[in-house]
């Protein structure tokens, strides 16, 4: 076991607090925390608990832009990743409807070339490991394993974290500040009544890691289907592949060794799982669905230590930090995997958080910079949601509008939140997106359009044509930096106004279709659900 130096005595407690923070939770969250505070003030003695021995895989393994700048220049983690993990190229989207037979039939949307802007495809034990080894070498003392039992916050006080280990040792630690990191298990948000699920998104996740996937770009898959492999310059096999379906979509990550993580993830509303007894092939059947999926899992083989089931993915905490404690990462709140947004909240909740603590251990006016805290978080969470999650598993399995919001998120974003640390370095990362002046207005755009997609796609599923373009219609594209950003998203914004024009005024002055009335579809999984499931914890696991 890994054990601090500093004292742990549960019996007599000190005066003052031996630690400036302690931190729940070593993965990257946790581990980026500490570091950033360290370098932040080396003299600053802080503690990490962790209860692992060692890392275990985890989702959330895609960078987008913003996760990978932050990986890179502002934890140094560019040789790292360069050798021991995947660069990926971009995001790919596959579609499919009554019409497509095979994979060459699936209308395809992604990029043309590689990537401009570097992102990666990681191995999250590998990556957590590096970061809390990090940590370790800046200074920074490690717990481990330990398993934190509770912990008692004092406004402006002691914190209080008592722990206990396999070999039944007991510990109580002291601080000033105490992080949560410790992930979807929320500790300081479900003891003190900050957890809340968003019953706006009921989204559940099946997922494992699979062996025998087909590469994409294999000489096998280029002679089966010899146009669609001369269809784009990019490679496929590393770029983060999604197969979609109404109410669903499944991510296909290459990691670096061979192993694929493959998941699905779905609005309980629309559909679910196919029945079975067993949890991986009702996984397999759902992707069989997609003659995509059917073709590269064809020979594969899911692993079966491996296999994690979770139903409301979706929640938030109503408080992010207060005088004496933060959160940070999934433990303030998650969103939905789509996209890849986990890594980006892990960026500015670390970086805010870092910053917010070593300003008020240094003497700033606490109440003032919570409450600036609090509030960016509050609104960037809202913003994310509204903007780019709210109602999309209606519309993201649409080839033509799905294609469509791809094009304006991904522009949207790179103008309002990727810009931003390219033009005022790391200290724009302690701003989180949609909470910012400069993103403000993209969010709001991207909140109107959604909701006009996803009310298009009600219509479209009651008048029978929802997903008409999903065979033979091919779409490929870059998204990069440059001075003629703005004028393409003035050109999307025109492509959009003429979506309204030739399609949309159906819907101008008609409520959204109910779900009763929404026709059966070819396309589903399962018959839907017409009302949202029972509340469950967030952290259910089949």
């Amino acid at each position: 076991m890994e054990t601090a130096t500093a004292p742990s005595d549960s019996s007599t407690p000190p005066s003052s607090a031996p630690w400036d923070v302690v931190v729940v939770g070593g993965a990257l969250s946790g581990g980026a925390t500490a570091f950033l505070l360290k370098r932040r003030n080396p003299k600053l003695k802080i503690l990490i608990i962790e209860r692992s021995s060692k890392m275990t895989r985890r989702v959330g393994e895609a960078t987008v832009e913003i996760s990978s700048y932050f990986l890179t220049r502002v934890l140094g983690l560019t040789e790292h990743l360069h050798e021991k993990q995947l660069a990926k190229q971009g995001l790919r989207y596959w579609f499919k409807n009554s019409e497509t037979k095979t994979l060459e039939d699936c209308s395809e949307t992604g990029p043309a070339f590689n990537s401009r802007l570097g992102s990666f495809q990681v191995d999250r034990s590998v990556l957590d490991e590096k970061v809390l080894a990090n940590a370790v070498a800046s200074g920074v003392q490690l717990l481990r394993p330990a398993r934190v039992k509770d912990i008692t916050l004092v406004e402006g006080g002691v914190q209080t974290i008592t722990w206990d280990d396999e070999d039944g040792r007991t510990g109580v630690e002291r601080a000033k500040w105490v992080v949560d990191a410790s992930g979807v298990n929320a500790m300081l948000a479900r003891k003190n009544g900050w957890y809340r699920v968003n019953h706006e998104h009921p989204i559940a996740a099946c997922w494992s890691r699979w062996s025998g996937v087909k590469n994409m770009d294999s000489p096998e898959l280029a002679q089966k289907f010899p146009k669609w492999a001369r269809r784009t310059k990019a490679f496929r096999y590393t770029a983060t592949n999604h197969i979609t379906g109404l109410g669903w979509w499944a991510w296909v990550i290459p990691l670096k060794g061979g192993d694929v993580s493959v998941g699905v993830v779905f609005d309980q509303r629309i559909t679910d799982l196919p029945e079975g007894p067993v949890l991986g092939e009702r996984l397999r059947e759902m992707l069989n669905t997609n003659p995509v999926a059917a073709e590269i899992l064809a020979d594969a083989k899911w692993q079966k230590e491996d296999i994690h089931f979770r139903r409301n993915l979706a929640y938030r905490s109503t408080t992010f930090a207060g005088k004496g404690f933060a959160l940070v990462g999934d433990a303030a709140a998650f969103m939905d995997p789509f996209y890849s947004p986990g890594m980006d909240w892990i960026s500015y909740t670390t970086s805010a958080t870092a910053a917010l603590i070593d300003g008020c251990l240094r003497g700033k006016p606490a109440a003032v910079h919570l409450e600036r805290h609090n509030q960016r978080f509050r609104s960037s969470y809202e913003g994310w949601f509204n903007g780019i999650y709210k109602d999309k598993y209606f519309y993201m399995a649409d080839q033509e509008l799905m294609t469509l919001a791809f094009k304006l998120d991904l522009n949207l974003y790179y103008l309002g939140v990727v810009t931003q640390p390219y033009k005022h370095g790391h200290s724009a990362l302690e701003r989180p997106a949609f909470a910012s002046k400069e993103s403000k207005l993209p969010g709001r755009f991207i909140r109107l359009y959604n909701a006009r997609f996803a009310k298009m796609a009600r219509d479209r599923l009651r008048r029978g044509v929802w997903g008409k373009t999903n065979a033979h219609h091919h779409t490929m594209l870059s998204f990069f930096l440059d001075r003629w950003l703005p004028l393409r998203v003035t050109g999307l914004f025109c492509e959009y106004l003429w979506l309204e024009l030739r399609e949309g005024w159906r819907t101008w002055f008609r409520a959204p279709a109910p779900f009763a009335e929404l026709p059966p579809h070819a396309t589903r999984t399962q018959p839907r659900k017409v009302a949202a499931p029972a509340k469950q914890p967030a952290n259910t696991v089949a």
